[in-house]
């Protein structure tokens, strides 16, 4: 793998990008207009620097990452990549559309189209794509150039060649660690992380307690790192109702459920960190 493309310039698919340039790879990142793609550079070069100042990288290594990205709002310009992850919003519609759309640009019949979602089942992704057998997940854990951890999620018509080609890329190019998951809503970190985190939203809607209690007992009593509710606005509201909707869409379970208050919240815009006010404010 040479060449790399990335569709979202958010959050994840900046994070990718970055890893993906980090590696050594010619990255393409697209975004939906030319604004969103400034934005998308803006924070990938935000992170390179930070990495600078906490002396991961030097300033050559910082210049010689930003050259491999292109960023566009061009998704044509993805033809000639070898493989793309999709890690747009997380919404099956618009991934749906994005897969039957790349599945026909893309130029070898080789090229891998891999998503990076987090809950919405990879066949039906594969269905409209053209090429089923090269289309599965491939779901990095934010912040992407940090975490070690890839799922890896074939599909019933992913071709086993695919899954082997995905492991050896994660492995030796990236230098993350990969797990294979089952195509399931979810996966394997997500069918345990959520229902926990949907699981603390509840209990701060009844008024068990205070959401800075919530976290400090789970940081204090468990030994977590972060508490639940800091690491629901750190992954997104949004999120963390896709993919509940989506994990409850499949298996019908009571604790996938969204709760109300999440639905408000995220219908007001607040979704944590990337907006500035969850269930914290954040500058």
């Amino acid at each position: 793998m040479e060449r790399l493309g990335v569709i979202g310039g958010g959050v994840m698919g900046s994070g990718i990008s970055e890893v993906g340039a980090r590696s050594g790879l010619d990255v393409i990142t697209v975004e939906v207009d030319d604004d969103t793609a400034k934005a998308a550079r803006d924070r990938v070069e935000a992170s390179l620097h930070h990495a600078q100042e906490r002396g991961k990288l030097d300033a050559a290594a910082v210049e010689e990452a930003l050259g491999r990205i292109t960023f566009t709002s061009d998704l044509d310009a993805l033809a000639d990549r070898q493989l793309v992850v999709e890690a747009a919003t997380e919404d099956e519609a618009t991934k749906l559309d994005l897969f039957s759309r790349v599945g026909t640009i893309l130029d070898a019949d080789d090229a891998i189209l891999a998503s990076n979602t987090s809950a919405i089942p990879i066949v039906k992704l594969g269905a409209v794509s053209g090429r089923a057998e090269l289309v599965m997940g491939v779901h990095f854990f934010n912040p992407a150039p940090i975490m070690k951890l890839v799922e890896l999620v074939p599909s019933l018509t992913t071709d086993p060649q695919t899954t082997e080609r995905m492991k050896a890329f994660v492995t030796d190019d990236l230098g993350k660690q990969p797990i294979e998951a089952t195509d399931r809503a979810g996966f394997i970190v997500n069918s345990l992380l959520n229902p926990y985190l949907l699981s603390a939203i509840r209990m701060y809607e009844a008024g068990y307690a205070s959401a800075a209690d919530i976290d400090r007992g789970m940081v204090l009593g468990c030994g977590h790192p972060m508490g639940p509710l800091a690491l629901a606005d750190l992954i997104g509201l949004d999120t963390v109702q896709a993919i509940g909707a989506s994990m409850y869409e499949e298996f019908k379970e009571p604790l996938y459920s969204p709760s109300p208050i999440l639905d408000r919240m995220v219908d007001a815009g607040l979704l944590g960190k990337k907006t500035g006010h969850g269930f914290y404010s954040y500058d």
